[in-house]
């Protein structure tokens, strides 16, 4: 099928106050393919599409949709158009059903048919391979068929040119195959798609071609299968990258962390960890691995104080002292009042971690606000804080008096992990601390990591890229159904024997 011009962008520049997002853009989207578009976090390609699907009006330059120059100004002008955006972040009525949802805002006769819309909705469905109950509500649903939803919003609408932001930031492997497959029948079909991402092994999986935007500038599209990894970063960052992790070896090794006999609930009483076992020890990574669900986040969020544990113990030795301390039955404030250093990047990081309306200073502050003593808050060393993580970590911000909503993700986790970092743990727990993230802020982060880890923090990471895991752990443990499925070092193991340890209890056995 000849490929003809869905999107032609021409000049296109928007400014936030004295902040350049994006500067005298072209870039062309074409029906019929997938077009990748990278970027370093804060690089402009949110704040471009969002352009296109009509949240933002450009300060200059012109849209062409289908050859004819078109003016957009607001989402409903995007899908007259046959434009729609599946956000990070999802926007549907928790207590509504998917076909509900689908057809709620729509116009006209026959608009609030939901036995129409459900038949609607299957129809779409089985045309590209989805799978969705159109009468389940939107509270029962897991992450994603909550997006099935929303692309299924804008198809219903009659949309064309699909924009799919972060599509399987929180997606497991498995899901995200799933959704790839459906993104594939759509292209046969003659849909444009644009994905942005920053999973390069998924741009190079699935895209045809690569846009690449550095610092609100377009750097230049190049075809998928001309290209790789390496190139691509360098076209991102403007600057040759080293894609490799570096793995210390351990200098210290004394005993931090001893769980013994974990298990934890849920709201629902089902168990979330059965019997989990293990110790951490400082001077290494202990990574911890497991398919979504399976209790990661649970067991990080029991050490820290903030889910409550049924049964077993959680101890933590004083690397000056020796002296045990047990952790279970205390809350966060007991922990650190304990002179306990626990540094915890939650999953969630603007629903746990930040404050969104604060500015960076003040969620700086967040972290020893109760130290102070009298009424007065001190705020020069939060404000000192907040300039060298901005410095540190390249956070793209106007200012340390920026709300944190109004950055990027990708600059958002940076100013979270940071913050955490800098509070000199002498036990790091980091939940995803990477989602989200640019290649090249992501090597950062593996790099501050490591510098824990070389001054004696055991760090305990949970991660959902089983090769990071592989690279960055001296040792992994293994979890499947809230169980502990085994203890690998990170050194030996194999991504098909952790993989299947992952998926069944006791799965590495057969290859032993």
């Amino acid at each position: 099928m000849e490929q003809v011009s869905a999107i032609q962008l021409k000049g296109i520049t928007k400014r936030f106050g004295r902040v350049v997002a994006n500067d005298g853009i072209d870039l062309e989207v074409r029906r019929g393919e997938i077009l990748s578009l990278l970027g370093e976090n804060g690089s402009g390609k949110t704040t471009l599409m969002n352009m296109i699907s009509g949240i933002y009006f450009p300060d200059e330059g012109h849209i062409c949709v289908g050859g004819r120059e078109v003016t957009i100004r607001s989402p409903k002008d995007a899908y007259a158009l046959g434009i729609g955006m599946i956000h990070q972040h999802f926007k549907l009525v928790d207590v509504f059903t998917a076909a509900e949802n689908i057809v709620l805002g729509l116009e006209g006769k026959g608009a609030f048919d939901l036995r129409a819309a459900a038949r609607r909705v299957k129809e779409i469905s089985e045309k590209y391979g989805f799978d969705i109950d159109p009468g389940k509500k939107v509270y029962d649903m897991s992450v994603s068929e909550k997006q099935t939803v929303e692309i299924l919003k804008v198809l219903y609408r009659g949309a064309d040119i699909l924009i799919l932001d972060e599509p399987t930031a929180v997606l497991t492997p498995q899901e995200t195959e799933k959704l790839f497959a459906v993104l594939r029948n759509m292209r046969a079909d003659g849909k444009a798609i644009v994905i942005i991402t920053h999973k390069l092994h998924e741009v190079m999986a699935l895209s045809d071609r690569v846009a690449v935007l550095r610092k609100g500038k377009y750097i230049g599209t190049v075809h998928t299968a001309d290209t790789d990894p390496q190139k691509l970063t360098e076209m991102m960052v403007g600057r040759a990258v080293s894609l490799n992790i570096d793995r210390p070896e351990a200098k210290y090794r004394d005993l931090r962390l001893e769980v013994k006999g974990l298990t934890c609930r849920d709201h629902e009483g089902i168990k979330t960890l059965d019997d989990v076992s293990f110790q951490a020890f400082g001077g290494e990574i202990l990574g911890i691995a497991g398919i979504a669900g399976s209790g990661q986040k649970e067991l990080l969020e029991a050490i820290a104080g903030l889910h409550r544990a049924e049964g077993g113990s959680i101890s933590y030795i004083d690397p000056e002292t020796g002296a045990h301390e047990e952790l279970i039955g205390k809350d966060p404030a007991d922990i650190s009042d304990m002179g306990v250093a626990l540094s915890f990047v939650p999953e969630d990081r603007l629903g746990m971690g930040l404050v969104g309306n604060m500015d960076l200073t003040d969620n700086m502050m967040l972290r020893s606000f109760r130290r102070t003593k009298g009424i007065f808050t001190n705020r020069k060393a939060p404000h000192d804080l907040a300039e060298k993580v901005v410095e540190e970590l390249e956070v793209n911000t106007p200012s340390v008096s920026t709300p944190v909503r109004r950055l990027s993700g990708g600059n958002v986790q940076k100013v979270l992990v940071g913050r955490e970092i800098a509070s000199a743990p002498t036990v790091l727990l980091t939940a995803y601390a990477v989602r989200g993230l640019d290649i090249n802020s992501s090597y950062t982060i593996y790099d501050l990591i490591n510098k824990q880890k070389e001054r004696g923090v055991a760090v305990i990471y949970v991660g959902e890229d089983l090769d990071v895991l592989l690279e960055l752990c001296d040792r992994i443990l293994v979890l499947c159904g809230g169980k502990v499925s085994g203890l690998v070092d990170g050194r030996g193991a194999t991504k098909r024997k952790v993989g299947m340890m992952m998926t069944r209890l006791g799965g590495a056995k057969d290859d032993e």
